[in-house]
């Protein structure tokens, strides 16, 4: 049987071309172009597996991830990404990715992945660090040191704190008041001991939530 799968990826040029290279295997219902709308997506088609890469807009993929497993913790999780960095690999893990396609590679093993992952497999490209993987998939109940103690909503907005976005642009974002927003960014100065945006950027770069830049 095909596999209903949901894709997500902030260029429209990736989305397309996995699209065309699982169309003719699996049924891709659907696609998303950042984090919020994926959960959205996600939620509403139930798909068995979701194809998502690791940094995305407004909500990156690793969070992403964990609001989906919260609801649909059947669907199979599989993170396609440009980055070997283990911080990226150890959260993708963390977050319940059952695989972790690097995008240099992703047409010749993203079908062999997700036939793997049906099977109830997991697949990691071979470039990767063995020792992160094997750490990781071994010891889930054990996971990185970080800022997981934020809420859901903390989090989304120290990732478009460090995305560069004002307050006024992060409420109409999420739907909520400037003075919501102004609560949490004060709330997450005090609990991450930040005295700037640059340092909650870092917080943020470290998380996995953005990519890091050269004035990070």
């Amino acid at each position: 049987m095909k596999a209903r799968i949901l894709l997500a990826d902030d260029h429209s040029l990736v989305l397309d071309g996995i699209r065309r290279l699982l169309e003719n295997q699996h049924h891709v219902i659907g696609s998303a172009t950042d984090g919020q709308s994926l959960v959205r997506e996600a939620l509403r088609l139930r798909p068995e597996i979701v194809i998502l890469d690791v940094t995305m807009p407004i909500l990156n993929g690793i969070d992403a991830a964990r609001e989906i497993r919260k609801t649909l913790p059947k669907t199979k999780l599989v993170f396609i990404s440009m980055h070997a960095n283990p911080v990226y690999l150890r959260k993708a893990i963390e977050a319940g990715g059952v695989a972790y396609v690097l995008k240099s590679g992703a047409s010749e093993e993203l079908l062999n992945a997700i036939q793997i992952v049906r099977s109830g497999g997991r697949y990691f490209s071979p470039s990767l660090d063995r020792s992160i993987v094997t750490e990781v998939t071994e010891s889930p109940e054990k996971p990185s040191q970080g800022v997981l103690d934020l809420t859901g909503r903390q989090r989304q907005i120290l990732q478009l704190i460090a995305e560069g976005r004002q307050n006024k642009e992060i409420a109409d974002t999420l739907y909520i008041s400037v003075r919501t927003v102004e609560f949490h960014r004060a709330r997450l100065m005090s609990r991450l001991g930040a005295r700037s945006v640059a340092d909650l950027t870092r917080f943020a770069v470290q998380e996995g939530m953005i990519v890091p830049t050269k004035h990070v």
